[in-house]
């Protein structure tokens, strides 16, 4: 489903919508630029996951969640019983109680990319260069392009009263979300850094946060505004169930990719939007693994 454009929609430049004082993304030779890329560096390589707080201005965080609200009756809904992996049926080369064969209820919707107007503030967000090469420079990477996929490259993540996202891996080898609401109650971002490795699954380690031990398990105090990078390919990690009395929570999840021209995987695409499009199965017959994870 396609959100109508609205006619009399404003425009909005980066300084609308970005704390320049603070992150001054036009000036990558700053001090105040070098000093947000060092600080994420360092979140980075210690636990996977950088935070900026506050790169997104309150009085923009008001529009961001605007265009969210407007954008509600987009939202695909869907509840499955998961593994880590995304994956729902039992697997017979592994035991019945191994990690893979272990389910849990995820209940949250998305908001497709197609639903965002061009030059909308979330937009214009997610497809500013300036953004894009403040990432890749936290990221200490040569270069970000925005995710070409039409319905996963500019989404947001909604878990209204009752849901959750439970324990899983991202495809991508990172993600970048700005939290526009939170809930009042419950929705907190829990992770466990580099839990496996492109080498190793580490079953047991999994098996053991799954049954409860979070002696590893990291929580972030997430505000309205806050944009947050985080290596999800290695790190475990969940949204916790949004209390029954709560307000939704948004996060605005904008996706990038270090090479041009990605489209996303057809099962991933299925289970989040309930549906592809044509780009998506041709790019399935193309699609060169980087990885033997089982996902």
């Amino acid at each position: 489903m396609t959100h109508a454009p609205d006619p009399a929609a404003r425009t909005f430049e980066l300084a609308d919508l970005v704390n320049l004082e603070r992150f001054p993304i036009g000036e990558p030779a700053s001090p105040g630029y070098l000093a947000a890329v060092e600080f994420a560096r360092r979140g980075l390589r210690s636990v996977g996951c950088a935070l900026l707080e506050g790169f997104v201005r309150p009085e923009a965080v008001h529009v961001l969640n605007q265009e969210v609200l407007e954008r509600k009756g987009a939202t695909h809904y869907s509840t499955e019983i998961i593994n880590p992996y995304f994956h729902t049926t039992l697997n017979p080369d592994y035991p019945d109680r191994h990690v893979v064969n272990t389910f849990l209820e995820r209940t949250s919707g998305f908001i497709p990319g197609d639903a965002w107007d061009p030059g909308c503030a979330t937009d214009t967000l997610f497809r500013a260069p300036e953004v894009a090469r403040l990432l890749a420079d936290c990221l200490e990477i040569p270069e970000l392009h925005c995710y070409d996929d039409p319905l996963a490259g500019l989404t947001t993540n909604v878990c209204d009263p009752g849901q959750q996202f439970t324990w899983h891996f991202d495809t991508n080898d990172f993600a970048v979300t700005v939290l526009v609401q939170p809930a009042t109650h419950g929705g907190v971002f829990e992770y466990v850094p580099d839990i496996r490795s492109a080498d190793d699954e580490a079953f047991e380690a999994i098996s053991s946060v799954l049954d409860g031990d979070h002696t590893r398990v990291q929580s972030l105090d997430l505000r309205p505004g806050d944009l947050q990078i985080f290596r999800g390919r290695h790190s475990l990690h969940r949204v916790t169930r949004v209390g029954a009395g709560s307000c939704p929570r948004h996060a605005a999840i904008f996706a990038y990719t270090r090479q041009p021209g990605v489209i996303g995987r057809v099962a991933r695409t299925r289970q989040l939007f309930g549906r592809v499009l044509p780009q998506h199965e041709q790019a399935e017959q193309q699609r060169v693994r980087s990885d033997a994870l089982l996902d």
